[in-house]
């Protein structure tokens, strides 16, 4: 009895010294930031701390894992599960540093909305992505006498990890992501689009977050989804984590070249103008983790509301009441935080991965950050 009374106690022990440090010794161990113990900024999340805490918008993914070269996939963000090419909604564009590919974007900033999913994948499907939107888009009910679809498709390169050349992304796998994209919780790290990518020289991936703002008396919620692929010095809270690693590690292999996908949804009644405003913002959370925009770096953000649906065709629309530009300041506040949670998240939330000719991107060495930030006092 007294034997099994200590073998209880020294399990329990462990499960709530493991539980207290927020983080498991284990190399790969996947853990949202939050529950790391670490915050970002002052904003209150959503329910989910994702992007689907807006609602009707919905995330679903296509991973390819395939032999030891194929490692890549789709992911899908849809601002409600209708006919988008009938009921749009206003969206903006705004790009960081243009060395990428935002198929779709020029009408987007000439027209102010958005008429089919967006799609992330990889930089040589984004042929592929678009065929496959068009299809979708036609095929849906309604859409029979169709005659041109912008398709939005975005892309980082992960090259590195995946046989990029081999064009293993097909329609189908396009098509999977969007009919699979639902509400709730979504799949973050090393899924979907973000299979293959790298962040400052470790696991990037998919991430996610989101802030809840008050203006006057009403609520509103922005969301965040980022392909992270990108390098620099990577930061959180204001300490040069990253330095600290390579110190450590002797770890180089953080140039800036890459990209970074970000997405930026919300529920707040806003136009094509100032969800523009809103997307440059997105990319301030961004340079809070160490990122420069480096000459080899796309950084494209697409903003998008679901307060209210442009009908296809109609020559006039009724808009609700819309926000002006001097209620802004809290909504840039949350997109930046959403922001900056969302890489974080996608790196906490990946791990190792081995692909192409046997190289490997580790997934971040979380006990190390988190002991660098108990050090600078950045965890609660």
């Amino acid at each position: 009895m007294i034997s099994k009374w200590i073998f209880t106690c020294i399990v329990s022990f462990i499960i709530i010294t493991t539980s207290l440090s927020g983080i498991s010794k284990e190399k790969d161990y996947c853990i949202r930031v939050r529950d790391a113990g670490i915050s970002i900024g002052s904003l209150p999340s959503g329910t989910l701390n994702a992007i689907t805490d807006v609602k009707n918008v919905a995330v679903g993914h296509t991973t390819i894992i395939r032999g030891e070269n194929v490692r890549t996939g789709v992911t899908a963000v849809l601002p409600h599960g209708g006919n988008i090419f009938r009921d749009k909604v206003p969206a903006a564009v705004y790009l960081g540093n243009a060395f990428g590919k935002l198929a779709g974007s020029t009408q987007v900033e000439e027209l102010g909305e958005i008429e089919t999913p967006i799609v992330l994948t990889n930089t040589l499907s984004v042929g592929t992505a678009m065929s496959a939107l068009v299809r979708y888009t036609l095929d849906l009910p309604g859409n029979r006498d169709v005659r041109s679809v912008n398709a939005i498709v975005g892309e980082t390169n992960d090259g590195y990890l995946n046989d990029i050349r081999g064009m293993h992304v097909s329609v189908d796998d396009v098509i999977d992501a969007i009919s699979t994209a639902q509400s709730g919780s979504v799949k973050e790290g090393s899924v979907g689009a973000g299979t293959g990518t790298r962040a400052f020289g470790y696991k990037g991936g998919i991430g996610t977050s989101s802030r809840i703002v008050r203006i006057g008396g009403d609520e509103y919620t922005v969301g965040v989804l980022v392909q992270s692929n990108y390098g620099g010095d990577l930061t959180i809270n204001g300490i040069a984590v990253g330095r600290e690693l390579k110190r450590a590690q002797k770890n180089d292999d953080n140039n800036g070249d890459g990209s970074c996908m970000i997405i930026v949804a919300t529920d707040a009644p806003l136009d094509a103008r100032n969800l523009k405003r809103l997307a440059k913002r997105a990319l301030f959370g961004l340079a809070r983790t160490g990122s420069v925009m480096s000459n080899g770096s796309g950084d494209f953000v697409i903003a998008f509301s679901t307060a209210y649906r442009i009908p296809h065709g109609e020559s006039k629309i009724t808009l609700p009441q819309l926000l002006s530009n001097n209620v802004m300041t809290p909504l840039f506040q949350g997109v930046i935080e959403a922001s900056e949670e969302s890489v974080l998240n996608s790196m906490f939330m990946a791990t190792t991965v081995k692909g192409r000719n046997g190289h490997i991107a580790n997934a971040l060495p979380k006990r190390e950050v988190i002991d660098i930030l108990n050090k600078n006092n950045s965890v609660r």
